[in-house]
């Protein structure tokens, strides 16, 4: 794999619920989708495109010296969307890889990147995804910190069976905290958007059952950490007290 078979793309839109306008949320004096890119471009993987439908996102990657495109404000996913941005930035098919980075995570380490994209050197792996081992009590129980389940198939690596908001595996032994970042083949990612919700996504509200109820193989690296998700005012400030100059 070389950079000129790989893409970035970062979704991005205003109208979060619990947050509005949360990418262009100030942090250490600037918005918080240029943290991003700037996360994706140090990972050195190849070109970081944001995909979005807000005119501003776009003016503040590119007064940021990053490139964005316009999609449609009627997407459901991100997957949709990058979907949709890969055609407009690669319509003639060259990307090969396309890592789908959460626009709300600008503390994401740029190595965790690279670890999504290396499950792909495995040709049985069609998506390659991150979690991390839970360590504090409180979060095996939380609905909101998704449990990825899975097989050791090596060291630091799963083949994933199942994702849950549910505490699981019941049992001794580690949990891991799921980290909502893909490495997708490009056929996979087109069959995934192509695919309808499936059953147990539309129960658990989690977009990756849909790949693994159609038999798509799911891999995960397992990572040293859980970058800050910023949902809400407080994680907001959290993140600029990281990220503070």
């Amino acid at each position: 794999m070389t950079g000129r078979d790989i893409l970035i793309l970062i979704p991005a839109r205003l109208s979060a619920t619990r947050l509005p306008g949360k990418p262009l949320a100030v942090i250490a004096g600037e918005p918080m989708i240029v943290h991003v890119l700037r996360r994706a471009e140090e990972a050195k993987l190849g070109p970081v495109v944001v995909a979005t439908d807000s005119e501003a996102v776009a003016a503040a990657v590119e007064k940021a010296g990053g490139r964005a495109v316009m999609t449609r404000a009627d997407h459901v996913s991100g997957s949709d969307r990058i979907f949709e941005a890969l055609g407009i930035v690669d319509p003639e098919g060259k990307v090969k890889i396309v890592v789908n980075v959460q626009g709300d995570l600008p503390t994401l380490a740029p190595a965790d990147i690279q670890a999504s994209v290396a499950l792909l050197k495995d040709p049985k792996v069609d998506i390659g995804t991150l979690a991390a081992q839970i360590e504090k009590e409180h979060e095996r129980t939380n609905p909101n910190v998704v449990k990825a389940v899975g097989t050791e198939v090596a060291p630091g690596r799963l083949r994933a069976l199942y994702f849950t908001r549910a505490t699981a595996p019941t049992g001794e032994g580690p949990l891991y905290h799921h980290i909502g970042l893909y490495a997708y083949r490009r056929d996979a990612l087109e069959r995934f958007v192509g695919l309808p919700p499936s059953p147990l996504e539309k129960r658990e509200k989690l977009e990756q059952l849909r790949a693994l109820e159609a038999g798509m193989r799911i891999d995960i690296a397992i990572v040293g950490s859980v970058p800050l998700g910023v949902d809400t005012p407080e994680d907001l400030e959290a993140a600029r007290s990281m990220l503070k100059r």
